[in-house]
């Protein structure tokens, strides 16, 4: 199959911002402020981050699959609504070229249905309850860069999850059916007993200011005022040291059950904003796993996200068909 060598416009539009980059046949990029500012582009790609069980490989949008992606917004109410608002501005704005959505739980369709299923009723399993997982164009990147057998990923950034790698497939990871499950984040709590979720909506919390409180206003803010991580690693506040504290300790447990899914590890590699820029979190983390090797016997790498490249090269694929 031919691949087109051409210039991709790739978008992302995140839950509060919209990155617009050209990325070229050898994965160099440069961010451009605007559609219009795009030039003679071949393609535009658009990173999703859900695509429920129908959407596991990119896909051609027409209006078919656009209204489709639209009915998956509550699944990431973060990022889907914003994404499918992008897609619609973009191909407004550029009509006669090819549009493709890549999705961020595609890397994860290879999670077995020991890490996949959740332990619920078959009513509820019937409405597709199952694990899929996010941050796969992160991960898949990182998974490139580092060619081992046993590798976990950290993907540390407001949004934050970790994943097993066993020869570059992904076989499990801490977010689950939204991205609300997993480690701590920079708004989102990570682990809670859903029991104490139930107690809340029995004791007069709305589902309406429930979510709100999961996604927009729990994690590191909750703890330490701030999701911002280099504003917490330079506070002397209490609050701000346990909320690291907290952090830390949850993602190094969560590479430790990985490590567990992989029957092993071969290296760990930190991604994202904070994985990349962060490094007493990461030396926290790698202190909590010395036990595995970590620092010694296991290498650690840190790899700077590249999803545009990811959704550029998924892209000419596809229109190369």
């Amino acid at each position: 199959m031919a691949v087109l060598r051409d210039d991709v416009l790739v978008v992302n539009a995140g839950s509060t911002s919209l990155k617009l980059t050209i990325v070229d046949r050898d994965d160099a990029s440069h961010p451009i402020e605007e559609l219009g500012s795009s030039g003679d582009v071949a393609a535009v790609g658009h990173r999703v981050v859900h695509g429920g069980s129908r959407f596991v490989e990119p896909t051609l949008l027409d209006d078919e699959v656009v209204a489709a992606l639209d009915r998956l917004r509550e699944l990431a109410p973060l990022h889907n609504p914003p994404a499918v608002d992008a897609i619609r501005r973009a191909r407004e704005a550029l009509p006669h070229i090819p549009h493709v959505a890549v999705f961020d739980t595609a890397f994860h369709r290879t999670i077995p249905q020991v890490a996949a299923t959740y332990l619920l009723p078959e009513r509820f399993r019937s409405l597709g309850i199952r694990r899929f997982g996010f941050h796969g164009l992160s991960v898949a990147w990182v998974a490139e860069h580092v060619p081992v057998a046993r590798l976990v990923v950290c993907h540390l950034g407001g949004g934050c999850s970790v994943t097993a790698v066993r020869d570059g497939r992904s076989i499990d990871t801490t977010m689950g059916f939204t991205p609300l499950e997993g480690v701590p984040m920079a708004t989102r709590p990570g682990p809670v007993d859903p029991g104490a979720l139930l107690y809340l909506l029995r004791h007069g919390v709305t589902p309406t200011d429930l979510e709100h409180a999961l996604e927009h206003e729990s994690g590191l803010l909750a703890l330490g005022g701030t999701g911002d991580v280099a504003a917490l690693i330079d506070s002397s506040d209490e609050g701000a040291r346990l909320a690291l504290e907290v952090f830390t300790y949850r993602v190094a447990q969560a590479v430790a059950a990985m490590a567990a899914s992989l029957a092993g590890l071969d290296a760990l590699a930190f991604t994202g904003g904070i994985g990349e820029n962060a490094e007493p979190v990461r030396a926290a983390i790698c202190e909590h796993l010395r036990f595995l090797g970590v620092g010694e016997r296991v290498p650690v790498h840190v790899i700077a996200a590249r999803e545009d490249a990811v959704v550029a090269r998924a892209v000419r694929t596809v229109i190369a068909r």
